[in-house]
């Protein structure tokens, strides 16, 4: 059975550092660091995932290559006196994952535009490029096409704020399945949220 291009594209994303794709990224990877954060792009790079998350080769569809910064946050390093557990330096991590970062920013960037969802392109030692696919809710195209125009809708603005996307669901846990359809949250962390009883405390009369 013959095999779509879908398929063949897929396969050498998997494994982008290895293989015939190795020194195409690596090229590209150089070119995107001399450009600037946001860069519109006619095509996905990615046609497959791409059109697995919703993009279409039509009017209204616009794609935007984001670049973040890899790894945790960075603070500079105190200088006055405290102990080394409470300089909060190292292992300073934000609730959010990088790709929702990216998402925001790119909403932020082009407000007249609604994020659908996005997906990794390429990786160095300091950033990250994710390839968001955003969505026109005006453009007449989209307005007419019945699988596309719920975002047309007042409930679904700023839906990237809302962590509505794909990336958006991963970071707040609804991803994951428990045990049967539970899902990890917020089931996982109910026992948090229960308050303690306090700590009875006796006084005894100094009157004998």
């Amino acid at each position: 059975m013959s095999k779509s291009v879908y398929h063949y594209i897929g396969q050498a994303w998997k494994r982008p550092k290895d293989g015939e794709t190795k020194e195409l990224n690596h090229q590209r990877l150089i070119l995107w660091r001399h450009e600037p954060t946001f860069v519109r792009v006619e095509r996905p790079l990615r046609l497959d995932r791409a059109r697995k998350l919703g993009y279409k080769a039509k009017q209204g569809y616009v794609v935007v290559r984001a670049r973040v910064r890899m790894g945790s946050m960075r603070k500079r390093t105190i200088r006055k006196g405290r102990r080394a557990k409470r300089r909060g330096i190292t292992k300073m991590r934000v609730q959010k994952n990088i790709q929702r970062i990216a998402e925001e920013r790119a909403a932020r960037r082009y407000t007249n535009l609604e994020v659908l969802n996005s997906y990794m392109v390429g990786e160095d030692g300091h950033h990250k490029w994710y390839e968001v696919i955003m969505v026109d809710p005006h453009h007449p195209v989209i307005m007419s096409d019945p699988k596309i125009n719920w975002i047309h809708e007042v409930q679904h603005t700023g839906r990237v704020y809302r962590g509505l996307t794909s990336a958006g669901s991963k970071g707040r846990g609804l991803r994951h399945k428990g045990i049967g359809s539970e899902k990890a949250r917020p089931s996982v962390n109910k026992h948090k949220h229960k308050k303690r009883p306090g700590k009875k405390i006796r006084f005894e009369s100094s009157y004998s």
